[in-house]
C-alpha cells in the first residue's frame, strides 16, 4: 500500500478500499450531489448501515467501477465527508 492506494474510511481501518459509498444529507446538499465515503470489505456493511438508516445512502459500487457524477460533468474530484470517526475521503 503506498500514498496514492485509497483506505478505507472506518475509524482505525487502513486497509484497502473496496467499495465507494455514495451518499447525501438531503437537509444539506441539492438531490444529485454525491459524497463517498470507501470501505474495505469488513466495514462496507456496517458503513451501509450508518448512511442508511439516515436515509443518507443513495448507492454503493466498487470503486474499480465508481465514477462521480461529479466528474463525469464538472470534472472535479467530487465530495467526501467524514466516516463515524474515520478519515475524509473523496
Amino acid at each position: 500500500m503506498n500514498d496514492e492506494t485509497p483506505v478505507c474510511s472506518a475509524k482505525s481501518c487502513r486497509s484497502d478500499a473496496v467499495w465507494v459509498l455514495a451518499w447525501n444529507n438531503p437537509k444539506l446538499h441539492t438531490p444529485e450531489r454525491r459524497k463517498t465515503w470507501l470501505a474495505c470489505e469488513e466495514h462496507r456493511e456496517h458503513l451501509s448501515q450508518f448512511l442508511g438508516v439516515r436515509g443518507f445512502l443513495k448507492d454503493v459500487v466498487l470503486l474499480t467501477e465508481w465514477e462521480s457524477p461529479e466528474e463525469s460533468t464538472e470534472g472535479s474530484t467530487g465530495g467526501s465527508g467524514s466516516a463515524p470517526g474515520g478519515s475524509r475521503q473523496g
